[in-house]
């Protein structure tokens, strides 16, 4: 018996409103960590710029992206199998049990690192369970002339999440490194136990065994990939970056012959876990694509931001380096301004008008924003690069909703988990890809110029020439990560004044707010303009990937049956086919 039109309607919303906070949650966490990291580091009494201590480093800003990344799609598929609410409800609880594991961290110095990173594992298994279905679950509950607007709301709320973060993280991390985790203790046993009261199944279920060779290859060829991204970064050889050593090479082409594997299986599975036959229908390939190449953009831009801000413009305005992560997410405030005036509106426009329009003119205007960024001085006015922020978030605002919405649409009901997961797949992937392209973009860029100019710049101020020579050697990585963490970059290279073979006064004016901003400028800007100029074409092809999704487009839409009789996942039936001949999905693009 289905439900009264008031009880579906007062559904929606609780649906809505609950997968908003599961969102919003899992999005907070993961930034409200990395700009608390210098803060964890100290409350574990371990120094994270040590070289012994990098990995540890590198997997407390990695490991929750990778286990996200790598699960969505698995999840996805459960819930189509298991039911959406109930692995959403689980991921709730999973999320939950984890921010209070790592709140009560009893150990110090490596082992105390070690069980944050493993629970910080177990909190991207739940932001997985949660990411992977609450799209599903939104596109259930909302009829087809609403979900835009739905859709919009919770991502909007994802990504202001991941900013609002940045400032939270700051605050509490001045209060007690463990609040960090204390925040979403609360916050998630209410959001286990409203899922668990309000939620119920109203999508499709289908009856599948679990693919497990699916899962194994897909998660053992993403994994080798993601943390081959990860290690290199790290100096090897004698090298500022680790992509030819041996093992990251075995990595990352070990990693993508299991992948090819993996399609091999899939296309001879029963019930495969990835439905590559959605890939045949073109609005859903083209959002997947341009969600891919504006996820790795938009990663590159938070993270070349901080260091702009921490390294660069603030300690020249005054700032420490201790208060710069604080502050930088507060300077950054007009990106996230610009993402919750755009997107639920643009999401709302969507349901009406199509994601193509608004998709396509979010990617253009966001390409336009990097390009202008790139005339922008070292030490800039705030706010010209305010209007600049707020028109790139505006920009990226107008492309999620939209672009999210067509993805969902274009998905028969009984794939909606299947195609969420994938979706977050490309998605999350495209965040972890961010660090490791525009980190390398940015080293390359530093390494052509910084040694030298850091050399001459150490002499001049009484470093002895050889230690001059050493220090400006070392791989510009080490620089980048203090800047990040809210560390001196100088003090942390010299060490000490008598390490160094300085004067105090000499000291003093090397290790100042504004020595090391004046010395990596100029170095730090031709990085930063190879990076945007990476961000800027792929915000290009992005747009270009989005035009060619047709227009709009839902799958099992009565009036698009009457105008195209159509055949499984959508695709037009053709009258003068044979029986068994499989649609010609490459080319259909709905009027």
């Amino acid at each position: 018996m289905s439900p009264t039109a008031p009880t579906a309607d007062r559904y929606k919303w609780t649906a809505l409103s609950n997968t908003t906070l599961g969102v919003f949650m899992a999005a907070l966490d993961s930034s409200i960590v990395l700009i608390s990291l210098p803060a964890i580091f100290r409350g574990i009494r371990l120094d994270p710029l040590q070289p012994a201590n990098i990995g540890y480093l590198l997997w407390m800003l990695m490991g929750y992206l990778v286990v996200t990344a790598v699960l969505v799609v698995t999840f996805g598929r459960l819930g189509d199998i298991f039911g959406r609410v109930r692995m959403y409800n689980a991921g709730f609880a999973v999320f939950s049990a984890a921010s209070l594991a790592l709140s009560l961290c009893p150990w110090y110095g490596g082992r105390g690192a070690m069980w944050l990173i493993v629970w910080r594992v177990v909190q991207g298994i739940g932001g997985a369970l949660l990411t992977a279905n609450s799209m599903a679950i939104l596109t259930d509950a909302f009829p087809v002339e609403e979900r835009g607007l739905a859709i919009g709301i919770s991502v909007i709320a994802g990504i202001a999440g991941s900013f609002i973060g940045l400032i939270a993280g700051g605050v509490l991390a001045d209060i007690d490194w463990r609040a960090v985790f204390w925040i979403n203790v609360p916050i998630g046993v209410f959001g286990t136990v409203w899922a668990y009261l309000k939620l119920r199944e109203v999508g499709t279920k289908t009856r599948a065994r679990i693919d497990w060779w699916g899962n194994v290859t897909f998660g053992v060829g993403l994994v080798m990939i993601l943390v081959g991204l990860t290690y290199g970064l790290m100096p090897h050889g004698g090298h500022s970056m680790g992509w030819t050593g041996p093992w990251v090479l075995c990595e990352l082409i070990g990693g993508a012959a299991i992948l090819v594997v993996f399609a091999f299986v899939e296309r001879r599975a029963e019930d495969p876990m990835f439905h590559l036959e959605l890939f045949g229908i073109r609005a859903f390939t083209m959002g997947n694509v341009a969600s891919l190449l504006s996820s790795i953009g938009r990663g590159g831009l938070q993270f070349m931001l901080i260091i702009w801000l921490q390294g660069i413009w603030l300690p020249l305005h005054g700032y420490s380096f201790e208060r710069t992560p604080l502050w930088a997410g507060i300077y950054m405030l007009p990106l996230t301004g610009g993402f919750l005036l755009a997107g639920p509106v643009s999401g709302w426009l969507s349901d009406r008008y199509g994601a193509r329009p608004f998709a396509t003119g979010g990617m253009v205007v966001a390409a336009t924003t990097f390009g202008l960024l790139m005339l922008l001085p070292a030490n800039f006015g705030f706010p010209v690069f305010g209007l600049l922020l707020l028109a790139n978030g505006i920009g990226m605002g107008l492309f999620a909703a939209p672009n999210m919405t067509g993805i969902m649409n274009a998905a028969p009901p009984d794939r909606r988990g299947a195609a969420s997961g994938m979706r977050a797949t490309f998605q999350n992937t495209g965040m972890v890809l961010s660090v490791g392209v525009f980190f390398s973009l940015m080293i390359v860029g530093l390494s052509s110029t910084l040694p030298h100019t850091m050399d001459a710049s150490l002499r001049a101020n009484g470093v002895p020439a050889a230690t001059a020579t050493q220090i400006s050697q070392a791989p510009p990585v080490g620089s980048l990560f203090a800047a990040f963490l809210g560390y001196n970059p100088m003090q942390k290279l010299l060490g000490s004044p008598a390490r160094a073979g300085v004067t105090q006064a000499q000291w003093r004016t090397i290790t100042g707010k504004t020595y090391f901003p004046h010395l990596i400028s100029q170095p730090f800007m031709t990085g930063l303009r190879i990076a945007f100029s990476a961000s800027l074409v792929m915000c290009l092809i992005a747009a270009a990937a989005s035009w060619a999704r047709g227009a709009k487009y839902v799958h099992g839409d009565t009036a698009e049956r009457d105008r195209h009789p159509v055949g499984p996942f959508g695709a037009p039936t053709d009258p003068d086919a044979a029986p068994g001949d499989a649609p010609d999905l490459e080319e259909w693009v709905p009027a």
